[in-house]
């Protein structure tokens, strides 16, 4: 799908409330035959898309406001055949596995390009070859996973997951604000 292949250009909603990341994937987009409209949040995205249900979008996972979990589920109801890549700094296994249940395509790490995201709206299946790993996750990355799980439970309600975890919710929002330690042998 590097360049569309019908005279009409496919429609793509991207999203992220970093205004010069978006500016440079969307160039990057048009230039693979796209129509590109942008929203720096899932509230004006989703307003955009009431009006007319993109084919494909990528979402950011963490803006301010409603979560890149919400849009993905908000996109899902207009048009289910809506393709949703949903790109993260703070990749975790939990909202990984919400964005998929609640409609995703496909789940990226960033930093991601748009040759990346592209193979994953194209890609219609798992990979059953994937190389599993034969270490555990580190202490610290399980905590971020389970905080990222609880997270999910609670609608991304920090106060409700602090509740939850048994944490004040200053901690819970320190814990949150820090990127998880690498896991040098989790592959994606």
């Amino acid at each position: 799908m590097s360049n569309v292949d019908h005279d009409e250009k496919a429609t793509l909603l991207l999203v992220d409330d970093n205004e010069d990341f978006l500016s440079v994937l969307a160039i990057a987009m048009r230039k693979r035959g796209f129509t590109v409209t942008l929203a720096t949040s899932a509230e004006s995205a989703f307003e955009l898309a009431k009006n007319d249900p993109p084919e494909f979008a990528v979402v950011d996972l963490k803006m301010s406001g409603n979560s890149g979990l919400v849009l993905v589920r908000q996109l899902a109801s207009l048009q289910a055949g809506t393709k949703i890549v949903v790109l993260t700094g703070y990749a975790s296994i939990a909202t990984a596995i919400e964005a998929i249940k609640l409609g995703a395509t496909h789940y990226l790490a960033k930093p991601v390009d748009a040759d990346e995201i592209v193979a994953a709206f194209e890609k219609q299946n798992g990979n059953a070859e994937v190389e599993l790993s034969s270490n555990p996750l580190t202490v610290n990355r399980l905590e971020w996973e389970h905080i990222q799980r609880v997270l999910a439970e609670n609608d991304g309600n920090i106060s409700a997951t602090a509740r939850s975890l048994n944490m004040h919710r200053r901690t819970l929002q320190r814990k949150l604000g820090k990127k998880p330690s690498a896991n040098p042998t989790l592959h994606d």
